[in-house]
């Protein structure tokens, strides 16, 4: 039961900060996986609160995206 709660209220962040800023929450997967171009403009949108320690879903997409892409 509690494994569950984890996991919604991780799930629940990750939909929040794709839908309130899409490009500051695929920028930070992008940079966090090592897949973005190294400008600075980009750089700039990358929100580094969005990696904070509960947020596994976040996580499971940054290491997905380093394995296959």
């Amino acid at each position: 039961m509690s494994l569950r709660l984890f996991m919604l209220g991780s799930l629940v962040r990750l939909v929040t900060s794709l839908v309130s800023e899409p490009a500051g929450s695929v920028t930070t997967l992008l940079y966090y996986s090592d897949l973005l171009p190294q400008r600075i403009v980009l750089v700039r949108m990358v929100r580094h609160e969005l990696l904070h320690q509960d947020n596994y879903f976040f996580h499971f997409l940054i290491n997905f995206l380093r394995c296959f892409l």
